[in-house]
């Protein structure tokens, strides 16, 4: 039976783990090996990493940390950052990565989408949208390169092309969100959701365990990612890797489910 996913995101900028704000100046806040051996303990749903930096500075995915990531992770890995080939996909697949985020890679050339779901399989395949409102209306768009670029496309329409294209996920990031820790864009997610049947994982806000029940509530079979909130603790936002154990997160799923 498929169940909805809690998945810490974390993110990586010169081989070290951070945080940011907004995608703005970010915190460094420890080894991702180590944060991903406490999560092995934790027994996380899955995890997903992101290379903040690789497609801004044009840079190679880092296959070494890639690896040594993958060799360590106990749980379904997918791997974000610089992907911009569909051989560039099966090498990190090659290295025991279960899944490739691909972003800014998937709006200059969609056609990737496609190839790269034929050689390595759409479920291995995630296309992660940075959404944030602009212009006077303040409408969702999509940005890349960690917000610096903004694109002028429609998130919800994109969504739909990418399903078209053959992608097996969706990841959406409310850039808007990031890093403030006082819940999730509901009506980006609601509007996203309603466009597409693909599975869906949501990104950006999430402050507490009481925000993702109320995401699973809403929306059912949903992956929710959360940063902030499963590395830092407390008000003061002390760096302490956590994560709810298999009990508390069990009747967490099931008072949600108890609720739609």
């Amino acid at each position: 039976m498929l169940r909805p996913r809690v998945i810490p995101c974390l993110l990586i900028k010169n081989g070290g783990l951070v945080k940011t704000v907004h995608f703005g100046e970010s915190k460094y806040i420890g080894d991702p090996i180590n944060a991903v051996r406490i999560f092995n303990e934790k027994e996380v749903d899955e995890l997903i990493i992101l290379d903040i930096d690789a497609s801004s500075l044009k840079r190679e995915p880092d296959y070494t940390l890639i690896r040594n990531l993958a060799a360590e992770c106990r749980m379904p890995l997918c791997y974000g950052g610089g992907v911009k080939t569909v051989e560039q996909i099966q090498k990190i697949i090659g290295l025991g990565v279960e899944k490739v985020a691909i972003s800014s890679a998937a709006i200059e050339t969609p056609d990737l989408i496609t190839h790269a779901a034929d050689q390595v399989g759409s479920q291995s395949i995630v296309v992660v949208l940075d959404v944030k409102k602009s212009g006077i209306l303040r409408h969702y768009e999509l940005f890349t390169h960690n917000a610096q670029q903004k694109r002028g496309i429609n998130p919800v329409e994109f969504a739909s092309k990418v399903e078209a294209l053959g992608a097996g996920e969706v990841v959406i990031n409310a850039i808007d969100h990031d890093g403030v820790m006082k819940g999730y864009d509901i009506n980006l997610i609601k509007s996203v959701r309603d466009s597409i049947s693909l599975p869906m994982t949501v990104l950006g806000g999430a402050g507490s365990l009481e925000d993702i029940e109320g995401l699973i509530t809403q929306f059912g079979i949903i992956g929710a990612a959360a940063g902030s909130l499963f590395v830092f603790k407390g008000k003061y936002r002390a760096v302490l890797i956590n994560y709810p154990d298999r009990s508390t997160k069990d009747a967490l799923i099931e008072k949600a489910f108890n609720l739609v």
